[in-house]
Parts: structure tokens; C-alpha cells; sequence
């Protein structure tokens, strides 16, 4: 905080750059060479002594690399030390409890992307409407689509500024994404109503007071799957079975181990695009939901979910009459559970509630998840059976006979956990370190 009042934020706003074949190539190489760099790292860190485990013992190892291999001289030396400061970054977070530890990056299974920490090298100019111009060191001027006012020129200063980007490639292109650091003004302590989310496949988000949000709900396939490319038009839906078809077919002429066609491989590339896109509008609709929670409400209570122990596969059941053989577990349909589980991204939403309630003043709070889906929000007794699918809860107890949907029903009781103190984890209206609460016992009262 550098004022009375005022707050720093850095945010980030990607973009797409306007390339040519000959620059592609380029910042492919560098992207290659930064995901060598950083494998190098991870060997050579793994080799040495504990005591010899320094940030500066691997600067010292980066460079004589780039002396020694050609193909790391591509990469940027203020790169190249980006590449080493986000390795140690994560060692740290491994050590303090927050990730596991770093791995090798695989040519296929790690996005591609390169680092520019110095955001006075970018350069950047509004040049259009619609174009800006920015500087690529070993790349050139470059052009970006201009969709968002940035702080360059004579509105850039001190507290409002551009800190650095990256360059990160998708199926739709090479994209910058600029880090910007602005000054605001704190929040004042956001006044709306407390509601309680309830996160399903039935109803994506089911609020405790009926306001859900469905933010692309999957619509059923006959076998129970959910629908991938929900967010497809029905002309793109076309065209995406037909470049299935075609690469299913393309491949039969493939033999084992032989590398794919150009033809293939464009076709492969076009599925890619079409996946992007939808990913792409997907997430742009979580951004408005998410918002709209945020602005809407004070405070919002949210369940503590372990979402790796929700979607593992059911352990196999071995039978007992036949050696060797297994029973049936519902993997199958355990599977397209976890599907559905993953395409709602329920950790994603949180991650951008936490901000956005800090952002508006607001309160974000976990509660304990167990029970919540099981319990009658009328009575407040769990009785066995009550819910009796994924859609519709009645409450056994005799003396209730209550009927609602079940995600609302959850949501309510979400709420009442919160209301009687029941909390795990309570992220202040300021964004700092939540206080996670101790031990509570188990509610029985009704609401």
C-alpha cells in the first residue's frame, strides 16, 4: 500500500500477436530452449549436493550452458534467468507445502511459452485502433490485437505500469500476455446479502436464494456422457465430426511408429483450433459468472471440496471364484462422472471468486462439504435414502417429508453451516490470509 486508501493490483491481459512464418520459427526455438533450460535445470539440480543447491551455483550453470550448446543461445539471457528465478519459485512452493515437487517438461505435454521479465524492453505503441506494436527481443517489432487500454506513454508511471509479459502458444496462435501493475483505490466493505453456492453437475453453480447460475450446463447424451463441445455452434459441431472422421481415416494408413502426414497433422491442427475456441468461450463465461457473484453478493460460502478424491477411479474389485478376474465397479460410468466433474472446473471458479470478492469488497468462506448434500435444510436430519437422485431430494424423516432440488438444498445448508460458525477457511474483503478456524462439532439444528 503506497497511499492512504489505495492499493496495488497486477493483473494480465493476453492478446494475440500477428506473426509472420519467419518470426514463428524464432520464438519456436526460443520456447524450445527454455523448456531445455529448464530440464537442464532440474538434472543438474538433482545431481548436486544439498549444500550446493544455490541460485547461484545455477546461474553459473546456465551460463556456461548457453557457451557450450548452441541451441540455448536462442533463448534470451534475461530469459534464460526467468527460466531459473520460476524453477527456484517452485522448489519453494514445494517445500513450504503449496505444490509438489518440479518435474521434467515434456516437448508435447508442456505448453510452449517464453518469458519477457522486463517490461521497459517491450516497447509498445497504439498504433490503430484496434493494433499496438511491441518489441521481441531477438524477434523485432511485432504487432498484437489491441482489445484492452494498457498504461504506455504518458499514461504509464510509477504505479501504473506494464512489468513484463509472456509469450505463450495455444492451438489459435502465439499469444502476449502483459503483466500490469495499476494503483486503485481499496474497496469499501462490499454490503449485499450472504448466499451460499452450492457447485454440481445438475445445476453448475445453485445459489441458497434460486438465483443459479448456469454457466453452460452439459447437456445429456443418451449413454449418460456429457457433451464436450457444448460451447460449438451447430455448424462448427459439423465441421469438428468431420475432421474427426477424416483423421480417423487418415490414420489407418499410418504404420506403427511412423511419423503423421502434413495432411494429418493439419487436420489434427484443425481440431485443436475448434477444442481452443470452445475452451476459450467456456472460460469467458465462468469470467462473467464469477463476476456477477461478486458484485452481487457480500458474502459467499462456498464448500472445502477435495476434487483429486472425487475424481479418482474406483478401486477394482477382485472375484472371489475366479483367480485373476475382476468384478464389474461402475468405472464406466465413475469415469463420466469425473468428466463432468473436470469440464465445471469447481477449483477454477473458486480461484476466481477468491479475487473477485477482494476485489469488490466482498467475503469468501469454505465451509466442511461432508453431509451437506445428504442433509434436509428444513429439519436439518440426515436420514439415509433422501436423496434420491442426482436431481431430487425428499426427506425420509416422517415427521418433514420435505421436497426440493438437491443442489438447492445443499446450497442452503452451505449457508446454515456458515451461520452458525461452522467455517474452515474466511477470505477477508481485503484479500489477505484467511484464518482457518478450529474443530467444530457437528450441526443437528435446524434452520
Amino acid at each position: 500500500m503506497s497511499e492512504l486508501g489505495l492499493v496495488k493490483r497486477q493483473f494480465g491481459h493476453r492478446a494475440r500477436l500477428a506473426l509472420s512464418p519467419a518470426e514463428i520459427r524464432v520464438i519456436n526455438d526460443q520456447a524450445h530452449a527454455a523448456r531445455t533450460m529448464w530440464n537442464c535445470l532440474h538434472s543438474w539440480w538433482q545431481m548436486m549436493p544439498k549444500d550446493k543447491r544455490t541460485p547461484a551455483g545455477a546461474d553459473a550453470a546456465i551460463r556456461q550452458a548457453r557457451k557450450d550448446l548452441d541451441y540455448l543461445a536462442a533463448l534470451p539471457a534475461q530469459a534464460a534467468q526467468a527460466v531459473l528465478k520460476t524453477y527456484h519459485r517452485a522448489w519453494v512452493n514445494c517445500w513450504e507445502g503449496r505444490a509438489d515437487e518440479p518435474r521434467y517438461k515434456g516437448r508435447f505435454r508442456s505448453p510452449m511459452s517464453v518469458d519477457i521479465p522486463q517490461g521497459r524492453d517491450l516497447n509498445i505503441v497504439r498504433v490503430h485502433r484496434r493494433w499496438g506494436m511491441v518489441n521481441i527481443p531477438k524477434v523485432g517489432r511485432v504487432r498484437f490485437r489491441w482489445t484492452k487500454d494498457l498504461p504506455v506513454g504518458k499514461r504509464a508511471n510509477k504505479e501504473n505500469r506494464i512489468t513484463g509479459a509472456r509469450l505463450v502458444n495455444d492451438a489459435l496462435g502465439w499469444h502476449i500476455a502483459f503483466r500490469v501493475q495499476t494503483l486503485e483505490r481499496s474497496p469499501e466493505p462490499h454490503q449485499g446479502p450472504e448466499v451460499g453456492i452450492d457447485a454440481g453437475v445438475n445445476i453448475p453453480l445453485a445459489l441458497s436464494n434460486k438465483d443459479h447460475q448456469d454457466h453452460g450446463r452439459p447437456a445429456r447424451l443418451p449413454g449418460g456422457d456429457c457433451d464436450r463441445d457444448k460451447w460449438l455452434t451447430p455448424k462448427e459441431k459439423a465441421k469438428l465430426l468431420k475432421l474427426e472422421r477424416q483423421a480417423a481415416h487418415r490414420k489407418t494408413f499410418r504404420k506403427r511408429g511412423e511419423k503423421a502426414s502434413k495432411r494429418l497433422q493439419h487436420t489434427y491442427d484443425q481440431i485443436k483450433q475448434l477444442r481452443a475456441k470452445a475452451t476459450r468461450r467456456a472460460l469467458n463465461r465462468q469470467h462473467q459468472t464469477t463476476t456477477y457473484l461478486a458484485q452481487t453478493y457480500g458474502v459467499l460460502v462456498v464448500e472445502q471440496l477435495n476434487i483429486l478424491g472425487m475424481t479418482k477411479a474406483p478401486k477394482p474389485k477382485p472375484d472371489p471364484d475366479n483367480a485373476g478376474a475382476f468384478l464389474p465397479n461402475g468405472a464406466a460410468a465413475k469415469a463420466g462422472l469425473n468428466r463432468s466433474i473436470a469440464q465445471e472446473a469447481w477449483g477454477r471458479t473458486v480461484t476466481m471468486l477468491t479475487y473477485k470478492t477482494a476485489r469488490y469488497g466482498g467475503r469468501l468462506v469454505k465451509v466442511p462439504a461432508p453431509h451437506t448434500s445428504q442433509r434436509c435444510s428444513a429439519c436439518g436430519f440426515t436420514v439415509p435414502g433422501s436423496r434420491e437422485n442426482q436431481e431430487l431430494f425428499v426427506c425420509k424423516n416422517p415427521d418433514c417429508g420435505w421436497t426440493a432440488n438437491a443442489d438447492w438444498n445443499a446450497a442452503r445448508n452451505i449457508l446454515h453451516l456458515y451461520r452458525i460458525g461452522h467455517v474452515i477457511v474466511e477470505v477477508p474483503a481485503a484479500g489477505r490470509r484467511g484464518r482457518r478456524a478450529g474443530k467444530t462439532v457437528k450441526p443437528t439444528a435446524a434452520m
